[in-house]
């Protein structure tokens, strides 16, 4: 009986010490969820830092997507912020103390433009405690600590004073999403995208005059029918080559320069060209109706 009260009063000790470590310690609550300090995440990390918060951004990259159009992300894919408390003109963070543990600054350090960014937008400021912090279009740059993985915008909106940055340093924001806009390809040049960042394709044996698709049966389960776009929703495109297919079975497909579009189920992410020159018949293609990659 001894034993069994001593086993059992070690129990309830052990239970308490659990309790007061997980709730009874000190520092800064956010929302009810503890905030680690700037730099660590809501795990432990790994080797290659991409679980970090308080590291440089390094390149800043366009994320397309199709809520809020292209979003900024830093080099390993997270979202990036900033906040209608701050000033862009001059630059002025007012993110400070619990402010800046949900909202860690990114370092200025490092930072460079990829396509899409201009590098005359990319600036830094000096915050209250002599680090210096990224900007973009004049406004500091934020992380947040509640997304989980790359890719997430959960921070978008919170508190109605936090948003997306779009690559010019405004709000990310759905106004911004276009239907059709041309992208600079590394190796094709100049190539159609969808809203959602996919790459559209002609076909060969389509004909442009009579305007025709001939992409039929087992053919559409590949490729499927671009939908035809909103011309106040086109950029990079001259809205007079575009037009409106009907199909054989009564659905509309965009097409430019009465050739008909596509996009591609192989393309797993926007900017994926796995279409190109699939059986020698299928192209990109360009902000002309052109095919991408094909000599004139």
């Amino acid at each position: 009986m001894r034993k069994q009260r001593h086993v059992a009063l070690m129990g309830t000790a052990l239970a308490l010490a659990l309790f007061a470590t997980g709730c009874g310690s000190a520092g800064d609550d956010y929302s009810g969820q503890k905030i680690k300090p700037a730099g660590q995440a809501a795990d432990n990390g790994d080797a290659s830092g991409t679980s970090k918060r308080d590291t440089p951004a390094k390149t800043l990259e366009v994320k397309r997507t199709a809520k809020l159009g292209d979003v900024v992300t830093d080099s390993n894919g997270w979202t990036l912020y900033r906040y209608d408390e701050d000033t862009a003109s001059p630059s002025q963070s007012n993110c400070n103390g619990k402010c800046e543990k949900a909202w860690p600054p990114v370092p200025a350090k490092d930072a460079k433009a990829s396509a899409g960014i201009s590098k005359e937008q990319i600036g830094k400021v000096k915050r209250s405690d002599g680090s210096w912090q990224l900007t973009l279009g004049g406004w500091p740059v934020y992380r947040f600590a509640k997304d989980a993985e790359p890719g997430d915008w959960e921070g978008h909106g919170v508190d109605g004073m936090w948003n997306a940055l779009a690559p010019d340093g405004n709000k990310a924001s759905a106004r911004n999403v276009k239907d059709l806009q041309a992208v600079k390809n590394p190796e094709l040049g100049k190539i159609l995208t969808d809203s959602k960042g996919r790459t559209l394709y002609r076909f060969d044996k389509d004909s442009a005059w009579p305007m025709k698709s001939n992409c039929k049966g087992e053919c559409l389960k590949s490729w499927v029918p671009a939908k035809p776009a909103d011309k106040d929703k086109v950029e990079g495109v001259n809205p007079k080559l575009l037009s409106t297919y009907k199909r054989a079975d009564g659905t509309e497909q965009m097409s430019i320069d009465c050739w008909p579009l596509y996009w591609f189920k192989g393309d797993k992410k926007p900017g994926d060209i796995n279409g190109q020159g699939k059986m020698g018949m299928w192209h990109a293609a360009t902000d002309e109706g052109k095919r991408a990659g094909v000599a004139p």
